[in-house]
């Protein structure tokens, strides 16, 4: 599992990251809050709509980045 997380870019290291963190934090929300019945299926689309959304808009401001900072010359 180490070797997989060296092996993965950055922007995409970012990405997992944040995406984790959006998930983790739309849980709590469903925990604490009284907006929806608690469900699996209510669990299973908050994390991968809050999930999925942090990890793929951190990705692409992530490579946007990299990919302005990387040398043109290269």
């Amino acid at each position: 599992m180490k070797g997989v997380w060296l092996r993965l870019s950055g922007p995409v290291k970012i990405g997992l990251a944040l995406g984790l963190i959006g998930a983790l934090l739309t849980v709590f929300g469903l925990l604490t809050g009284d907006f929806v019945p608690l469900t699996p299926r209510s669990f299973l689309l908050g994390i991968l709509l809050g999930g999925g959304s942090w990890a793929l808009v951190s990705w692409a401001i992530a490579s946007a980045a990299s990919d302005a900072m990387a040398d043109p010359e290269a």
